[in-house]
């Protein structure tokens, strides 16, 4: 979810200099520790490193194409990136992979750009469907 930059002072960015380096270091010899790359991209994102947080969803998303929460997250990196219609293309798989979390889809600073662009109309229509059904009886 939002993994929008925050201003830090040199000695946060030397800490998570620490922790980037630390992390690097665990995936080259496990470059397929999921959780390692979650963090990293965490931390990337606070050092406000978009493109390296794009390589590292797209790693994310080799591992684990069927998670949604993965392409949510690649959605918000793209849309950083200015990259809308991949970030629209990756939202609609996260939504067709289950992701329902309407509040997040509508209130995410870190959509907000995409949000704005044409490519999120069709997007929006299938909100509107998740917040009907949602609204509805459930089936539990």
């Amino acid at each position: 979810m939002a993994r929008s930059k925050n201003r830090l002072s040199r000695a946060e960015m030397r800490g998570l200099e620490l922790q980037v380096g630390f992390l690097q270091g665990l995936l080259k010899r496990d470059s397929g520790y999921i959780e390692a790359l979650e963090e990293l991209a965490d931390l990337q994102m606070q050092l406000g490193r978009v493109e390296e947080v794009v390589g590292l969803d797209e790693r994310l998303k080799a591992l684990r194409p069927s998670d949604p929460e993965v392409r949510y997250n690649l959605a918000c990196s793209l849309t950083l990136s200015r990259k809308f219609e991949q970030a629209a293309a990756e939202l609609s798989s996260a939504l067709e992979l289950g992701f329902n979390d309407v509040h997040s889809l509508q209130s995410d600073p870190d959509l907000a750009d995409l949000r704005a662009h044409p490519a999120f109309r069709p997007i929006r229509a299938r909100l509107r469907g998740l917040k009907g059904s949602a609204e509805g009886p459930s089936n539990g």
